[in-house]
């Protein structure tokens, strides 16, 4: 039970390293489809496409990680993204710092 606590606690931390947040996806649309439409703008270093365990299919969104803030701007730049006739929606991720925890304990 700890090691899957330790692995949603680190994905969750990742996410707020990912540049931008794309909902809307296709069903048919694959990652490797999503980096190679991506990578027009810049050169995106991660893209995390999460799938549902029960159903086997993509949850319809994901989050991109770009090389550099120019690549992300590069994007928004652009005023519509349609993948296979549907329009994505994009959303720009704020970085956050990470704060210590207050002991609650206490």
């Amino acid at each position: 039970m700890a090691a899957a606590s330790a692995v949603r606690a680190a994905g969750r931390r990742s996410r707020r390293l990912f540049d931008i947040f794309v909902a809307e996806v296709p069903w048919t649309v694959s990652s490797k489809e999503l980096k190679e439409y991506f990578s027009q703008f810049g050169s995106v270093q991660r893209c995390q496409l999460p799938f549902d365990k029960d159903t086997g299919f993509h949850r319809r969104y994901c989050w991109i990680k770009f090389s550099t803030p120019q690549d992300v701007q590069n994007v928004f730049q652009k005023d519509s993204h349609i993948l296979e006739g549907a329009k994505l929606a994009l959303k720009q991720q704020t970085r956050r710092r990470r704060s210590p925890r207050k002991n609650q304990s206490q």
